[in-house]
């Protein structure tokens, strides 16, 4: 059973972060609310990971405020992440979905049957017993996803989870991200990738430069952006 207590909606409010001098977020106000699967946009350096990270709280600003379904400094015991390059730990790959469970205060007695449920959901059930460190990357990708389920989240973020895959793992994963959305999870996902913003996104962050230039509708966002960034990068052109 979910708690009662939710995590969402996630609240950025005029949020910095210097990192040694330099501005990495400037000035960040955004609502991260409950169903919407958002996508953040934008060039390398644009604070995308940067904004992931603060919303999981593995990081904190250096000003402005960020709150947790109206509360603050909550302990992220609601949110996961995954990141591009999850790290497999030395065990099979059922053994680190179970690891997962167990740091998540799951009952022991219940484990093999949500380890089992889990490597189903993310087509991994034949592979249980593999080493993990010798799964494939797209299948490293998915057992990762399993491992972020083990708590049950509020709200998953995915840090450019398709980077590297071939085009059949990378479709395995947006199906999975939409198999997780329809399950009521909140999806925050930064990509580079313009066609699986297109197919993924209900609604559009555009970062550019720590700061966030557009955030709108997806499908308004596509086909008549607001801001010349955004005009410029759905065209293709680099922004620097």
């Amino acid at each position: 059973m979910r708690d009662v207590v939710s995590d969402i909606p996630i609240r950025f409010e005029q949020v910095r972060l210097l990192v040694r001098g330099v501005t990495i977020l400037d000035n960040v106000s955004i609502t991260l609310a409950a169903g919407a699967t958002t996508v953040l946009i934008g060039p390398n350096g644009a604070g995308k990971s940067t904004l992931l990270r603060l919303a999981m709280g593995l990081a904190r600003p250096t000003g402005g405020r960020i709150t947790w379904g109206g509360r603050s400094d909550v302990p992220p015991q609601r949110r996961a992440i995954v990141f591009q390059r999850p790290t497999m730990l030395r065990r099979s790959a059922a053994a680190n979905v179970s690891y997962a469970l167990a740091a998540a205060g799951c009952a022991r007695v219940t484990r093999p049957e949500q380890v089992a449920d889990l490597l189903g959901l993310v087509g991994l059930r034949d592979l249980a017993r593999r080493p993990a460190r010798r799964l494939s990357g797209g299948e490293q990708q998915r057992l990762a996803l399993a491992r972020a389920l083990a708590n049950d989240p509020d709200v998953l973020f995915l840090d450019e989870p398709t980077a590297s895959l071939d085009p059949a793992a990378t479709k395995a994963i947006e199906d999975l991200i939409r198999t997780i959305a329809a399950r009521g999870i909140k999806l925050v996902m930064a990509t580079h990738d313009l066609g699986e913003a297109r197919r993924l996104a209900t609604e559009i962050v555009l970062m550019h430069r720590g700061r966030i230039v557009e955030h709108t509708d997806a499908a308004q966002f596509f086909s008549a952006p607001q801001t010349a960034e955004a005009a410029m990068f759905t065209a293709g052109e680099l922004l620097v």
